[in-house]
């Protein structure tokens, strides 16, 4: 303090030392009356009293400036303090240690205090106790009953009311010194598998630009003036991949000269645009509409006399087209070649009588995914006996399978002439077809699908490619009576083959199948062949020089080394699919103008 009783401002530790009577005054005093106390060191001791002297004045001062010493300075501190220097001294050490960083961290902090950090609501205070006293007043200790200087560390009491002094607060078994410790940051665990992403960029064409922007700008349709027939196709793809063909820009793929016309999404067209499709467009001869679910019936019955010239026609999503409907169309187009129809749950047996009756030189048709399919339709389909030369009946739906009894008496009747079959997901069939129904009576067929067959095996496929190509196994003794037929049955190799998602097949289908068809193969589905081995996946690289598309998904022994045989032996491939091959790496090799997805 000046003279004239002018001073600066202090803090609260400050202050609240010099109210309980501690001045750097009184500290100087008691010191000096110590040294008086004391016996004058002799020679042989005079320098230990001094060191010792300085280290108790140094301990001395420390414990006056201790935390726990604000409220009390006349009690020492507590001998726990001392323990855990020492532990906080040994987590120091140990932390230095290699490799042990992260758990001599944690030890050190559980050594150097066992308390544990403040919520934050004991900072601000519970409810109870009310908004806390501003830093530097006094306030009298809900627990002790004594009074202390309110700072920023003061903690509320729980359960309130009042406040604690630091003294108490600690007991209470929180340090309000303690700071949080800071979350250990865990190692984000390295993916087992890393997927790699392959993009390929090319500059476009100009050709794709021009196609882009007439795109862009397809609602103008009057403005775009003529575009040549080349690229409608394209600019159709375009337009369907994100669903923008309205009744009103369709009318650019129009011309009365057409005689085809493909269009792959037609979602957004009605009724009416589906009938005045028929009347801009008479004279087509091929009709191909994918997504056509708001094709109902009074557009079938216009186009009865609007497209006359019709002999094929591929629908997608035909919902609304009722039976009479089906019939009408059938009536007055006996010349159609070839009707496929995807998801119709309206086309019932009455509709496929009538077809058969018709159209008598009908050479493909598609039934997919047809929920009223039964063995009743095969019936039918051997009437075109003679002119029928692909055919798929796949997907009829759950618990709606064709029998084998059924599908061989079409294969004995029909068989000799189709060049496509497509029997996928008719669970009743089994290897009885095979044997009795294919072996024997197929012999033009160049594309066969017999995809989620559940109850085809391994040796039934086997033995099917291998009569196929002459080779006879041994008969067991089971079938020593076994129609010899059988046995007779010849089939040029495919070109096209899906087995796909039949679990039982392995290495014997796939060895017959290689050895059957290897030099012609241009498409394979073989997805979820599981068991398969990577010798004979080996030799497919070797064997098949027209492959084009290729499916090995889920095949559990196709590596990096498989892959890369087909890349350099396959030099047709171009689309290669392995989902679920989990033993492929980020290393997997890559080749320009292929595309291999599920990497």
């Amino acid at each position: 303090m000046r003279s004239n009783n002018v001073r600066g401002p202090t803090s609260a530790l400050t202050e609240f030392l010099r109210e309980s009577g501690i001045t750097a005054t009184t500290i100087a005093r008691r010191t000096q009356t110590r040294n008086e106390e004391q016996p004058e060191a002799g020679p042989s001791n005079g320098g230990q009293a001094e060191e010792g002297e300085e280290e108790e004045a140094a301990a001395e001062e420390a414990e006056e400036y201790h935390s726990d010493a604000l409220d009390d300075p006349d009690e020492p501190a507590p001998k726990k303090r001392k323990v855990a220097d020492k532990g906080k001294g040994k987590g120091k050490a140990a932390a230095k240690k290699k490799g042990k960083k992260d758990d001599d961290d944690a030890s050190y902090d559980e050594e150097e205090d066992a308390y544990t950090a403040i919520s934050k609501q004991l900072w601000r205070g519970n409810g109870s106790a009310g908004a806390k006293p501003p830093v530097g007043s006094f306030e009298t200790c809900a627990k002790c009953e004594k009074q202390f200087t309110v700072t920023k560390y003061t903690m509320a009491a729980r359960p309130g009311p009042g406040w604690l002094c630091h003294k108490c607060a600690k007991a209470s078994g929180a340090d309000p010194f303690k700071k949080p410790a800071a979350p250990r940051k865990r190692k984000a665990p390295e993916e087992k598998r890393k997927v790699v992403s392959f993009e390929e960029r090319t500059l476009p064409s100009l050709a794709s630009l021009c196609i882009k922007i007439i795109t862009k700008h397809i609602d103008d349709v009057e403005a775009l003036g003529d575009v040549g027939a080349m690229n409608l196709d394209e600019i159709a793809k375009s337009i369907s991949r994100n669903r923008s063909m309205t009744p009103e820009n369709v009318q650019l793929f129009y011309d009365v000269q057409n005689t085809r016309l493909t269009l792959y999404d037609v979602t957004n067209l009605t009724p009416e645009a589906f009938i005045s499709m028929g009347m801009l467009n008479p004279n087509l001869t091929s009709l191909h509409l994918d997504y056509c679910g708001r094709l109902d019936s009074s557009a079938i019955e216009a186009w009865n006399t609007s497209l006359p010239a019709l002999q094929r026609v591929e629908l997608l999503g035909p919902f609304l087209v009722r039976a009479e409907a089906w019939k009408s169309f059938f009536e007055s187009h006996p010349q159609l070649q070839g009707f496929l129809i995807t998801q119709s749950p309206r086309f019932d047996l009455k509709c496929m009588q009538s077809l058969v009756e018709n159209c008598k030189g009908l050479t493909e048709l598609r039934l997919k995914e047809v929920g009223k399919m039964g063995d009743a339709f095969l019936t039918e389909i051997v009437r075109w006996e003679g002119s029928l030369k692909r055919l798929d009946l796949s997907d009829p739906g759950s618990g709606k399978s064709l029998s084998d009894e059924a599908c061989i008496e079409m294969m004995r009747a029909i068989g000799s002439q189709l060049e496509h079959l497509d029997l996928s997901g008719h669970e009743y069939v089994t290897d009885e077809f095979l044997k009795d129904g294919l072996t024997p009576h197929a012999g033009s067929l160049t594309s066969l699908a017999l995809a989620n067959l559940p109850d085809m095996t391994d040796a039934g496929v086997a033995y099917l490619f291998d009569v196929w190509r002459g080779v006879v196994p041994e008969k067991p003794e089971e079938e020593e009576d076994m129609d010899a037929d059988r046995e007779k049955g010849t089939n040029p190799p495919l070109t096209s083959l899906d087995m796909s998602r039949n679990p039982e097949l392995s290495t014997a289908a796939f060895s017959a199948v290689m050895a059957h068809s290897s030099r012609t193969l241009q498409h394979l589905n073989i997805n979820g062949w599981k068991a398969v081995s990577q010798d004979s996946l080996t030799k497919l690289a070797k064997m098949a020089k027209e492959l084009r598309t290729l499916d090995v998904g889920w095949c559990r022994e196709v590596n990096d080394f498989v892959v890369k045989d087909i890349l350099d032996n396959c030099e047709k491939v171009k689309d290669i699919d392995v989902w679920g091959c989990n033993r492929l790496t980020e290393a997997c090799p890559r080749k320009r103008h292929v595309a291999i997805r599920g990497i």
